[in-house]
């Protein structure tokens, strides 16, 4: 523990008791959660962001989407608007926030929408949806007000939430026991080649309850894509240099596989949802145009690219060889047939019984 950690200790400690009273009456009944009577899966963390939920929550779209009318619901983290928005083509970030206005755009055949208050959100989309089957909730672990029928926990391999703390001294939203609320906990991020030692000292660490299944998720980067609005037609065949730039929480990932393209990887990060701006991507110009290899590209994710999709910002960059990095998560071995059948079962009994 870091000397500034143990300053700010006992901050923690009455913050993690008020979100365990919190907890508690929910738990019993004392503040009274809404049960919608469709199947609801719940996506989240214990941690402040950087976990992975927007690919896990596309892997989840993939599974159910060719046999259930689905839909997403997030709050909309960023948004400059408030209560009930249903997602359309011309939505944009700043209406709807990043991750729901990247689900619409990758699938337009589900139902994408926002609602900061998720009981309400739920009940418009079934009213204005009848034929909705399922709902996918997008980080809301600590969102109590729904009950959901199924929780996924997500947790960074690099950073586990068993070795964390509750804010402010680390970046846990509420006291590590919270974990036991999970019906299935995910390892994110874990390496390629994944040692079954590794993988059983981490069960061990996580020790989960009888009814919990873990499985250990990592990283599927795909080609890079060229930004929509970017007039830059010129064919770069050996990348030398890279310049990333990312308004993520953990930006270490995309560093790592971007290194394995290039001789010299230049990185400028954001704040987490960071709303760019026209003097942000001058700034970017620049620096790109500072790089003295000849054959260079600008790369980021595709959040960023999300934010950064407005006419004025394109402007600024739409000469320069601009791509973002898709992802996709894959389980290893055997986990993904476990994590499938989970979800899978889960769906189906309670769709039977509406």
């Amino acid at each position: 523990m870091k000397f500034s950690q143990i300053l700010l200790y006992p901050l923690s400690m009455i913050y993690g008791f008020l979100m365990s009273v919190r907890n508690f009456m929910y738990r019993f009944g004392i503040i009274r959660s809404c049960k919608p009577e469709l199947p609801v899966i719940c996506v989240g963390n214990l941690s402040y962001g950087g976990t992975g939920k927007t690919p896990h929550v596309e892997y989840l779209v993939r599974l159910l989407k060719e046999i259930y009318r689905i839909s997403t619901l997030s709050r909309g983290y960023g948004r400059k608007t408030s209560g009930y928005l249903l997602a359309d083509e011309n939505s944009t970030a700043e209406e709807i926030g990043d991750e729901p206005k990247q689900y619409r755009q990758k699938f337009w055949d589900i139902l994408v929408a926002v609602d900061e208050k998720r009981c309400e959100g739920i009940r418009k989309l079934k009213q204005k949806n009848p034929e909705l089957q399922v709902v996918l909730l997008d980080d809301a672990f600590q969102h109590r007000a729904v009950k959901a029928g199924l929780y996924i926990l997500l947790t960074d391999y690099h950073k586990m939430y068993t070795h964390d703390f509750v804010l402010p001294s680390g970046t846990l939203r509420e006291r590590r026991a919270g974990a036991k609320r999970a019906d299935i906990i995910v390892v994110t991020k874990t390496p390629k080649v994944f040692s079954p030692l590794i993988r059983k000292e981490l069960i061990g660490e996580i020790n989960p309850l009888p009814n919990q299944l873990v499985c250990f998720s990592y990283i599927r980067y795909g080609q890079l894509k060229k930004m929509k609005g970017i007039e830059f037609t010129e064919d770069v065949k050996k990348t030398y240099a890279i310049l990333m730039f990312a308004g993520i929480a953990n930006t270490y990932p995309l560093e790592e596989h971007l290194k394995r393209m290039c001789d010299e990887l230049e990185v400028i990060t954001f704040a987490d949802h960071h709303q760019y701006t026209e003097k942000d991507l001058i700034e970017i110009r620049e620096t790109f145009n500072n790089l003295y290899s000849r054959n260079k590209i600008i790369v980021t994710t595709e959040k960023d690219a999300m934010r950064i999709d407005k006419p004025e910002l394109l402007e600024v960059i739409k000469n320069l060889p601009v791509f973002y990095a898709p992802i996709e998560v894959g389980f290893h071995k055997e986990d993904e047939e476990l994590f499938n059948k989970k979800i899978l079962d889960y769906v189906g009994k309670n769709k039977a019984n509406d």
